[in-house]
């Protein structure tokens, strides 16, 4: 009999990875540096991260919800239908990586900020806010990632406290990226403007890259879960 805490461990350690690639988002880093160089930039940081929150946190509430009712898990183990949402998962995320290569600037382009960028100094905190829960929760990598968390959640039947737990650690993990540039600015005050400024020029340098490593790794690791599920 698999106790208490070794179900919530199992539901917590399916879920980091998930967060860790949600969290290495370079879009929405980039998004906050900038941010934090208006005169608005504290309130809208701020704002910015809790539209995070609330973006991930509500997106994966529902998968649980939905997965739930479709149920997820059979005893103690997931029903065949996560092996095969699984698998369509990781086809996805391997087609935005392939999506992302195709679209790289090559070597004689510069990568460039995207065009709603341009007008972040003119961002207020429910703008700031709006923009990380379509970051967060619609982009189709921070999508993905955490539709494949939420299921991998459902598939351990954990209660709903525990499923509440996991997901809480998912959204704190997946949050530490955006989060990493404003703690920067309020401890490192009048040195962050140069360090933002570095990690800024270095994320919009390698943002393609970032986002193909992490697609490949995710779809990777959904294909290892989908089949034992499907083979068992």
């Amino acid at each position: 009999m698999v106790g208490t805490g070794d179900v919530l461990g199992h539901a917590i350690g399916q879920v980091i990875s998930f967060g860790v690639a949600v969290s290495v988002s370079p879009l929405a880093i980039i998004a906050v540096i900038l941010m934090l160089s208006t005169p608005a930039g504290r309130a809208n940081s701020l704002s910015f991260l809790a539209g995070w929150v609330l973006g991930l946190a509500t997106l994966g509430t529902l998968v649980l919800l939905v997965a739930d009712g479709a149920d997820a898990a059979e005893g103690s183990e997931p029903a065949d239908w996560v092996g095969v949402v699984q698998i369509v998962l990781a086809a996805l995320l391997l087609l935005v990586a392939v999506r992302q290569w195709r679209q790289r600037p090559s070597r004689a382009e510069e990568a460039e900020l995207a065009g709603w960028m341009q007008g972040i100094a003119d961002f207020t905190p429910m703008r700031s806010a709006t923009t990380a829960i379509l970051i967060a929760a619609v982009k189709p990598k921070n999508l993905l990632l955490t539709v494949g968390a939420a299921t991998a959640i459902a598939e351990t039947g954990a209660s709903s406290g525990q499923q509440a737990t996991a997901l809480a650690v998912f959204v704190v993990v997946g949050t530490l990226g955006p989060a990493i540039p404003v703690a920067v600015y309020f401890v490192m005050r009048d040195r962050a403007a140069g360090i933002l400024d570095g990690m800024r020029t270095w994320m919009v340098r390698e943002n393609t890259t970032i986002i193909i490593v992490l697609c490949l790794i995710v779809a990777a690791k959904l294909l290892g879960d989908a089949i034992p599920t499907l083979s068992s």
